[in-house]
């Protein structure tokens, strides 16, 4: 069987190397990228099963990335989890209607990361 595609999309190499280190507990494949644009141009060469993705980056932040991946009909279905410090009610609530499918704060609580990837993987 086929491992399962990551793209983890944070400008952070702290934040980009602490989910790799989550995530080694799974069989997964991690991508990565370091903002909005590129996470863009990797899912649509890499078609990834999940993102994660930083809300505040250069060149093109989450939210905008999150809206342009939702508007493109081949990365239109793949699973978006938000992983920000921006945590207020306004961000959540924006994250949620650029189309992110669900929202976690950082720091990052470990369980809480692996519970959300087995989620939307179907694990």
């Amino acid at each position: 069987m086929a491992k399962k595609k990551i793209l983890l999309v944070d400008d952070s190499r702290t934040a980009l190397l602490m989910e790799q280190m989550i995530l080694r507990q799974t069989a997964h494949q991690t991508i990565l990228a370091n903002d909005g644009a590129e996470a863009v141009d990797k899912a649509l060469a890499e078609k990834p099963d999940l993102i994660l993705m930083d809300v505040m980056m250069p060149r093109l932040g989450g939210f905008e990335a999150v809206r342009e991946l939702r508007r493109r009909e081949d990365t239109r279905s793949i699973p978006v989890i938000m992983v920000t410090t921006r945590g207020e009610a306004e961000n959540v609530e924006a994250g949620f209607e650029s189309g992110c499918n669900d929202y976690l704060t950082k720091p990052i609580d470990s369980g809480a990361l692996l519970a959300k990837v087995r989620e939307f993987l179907g694990e």
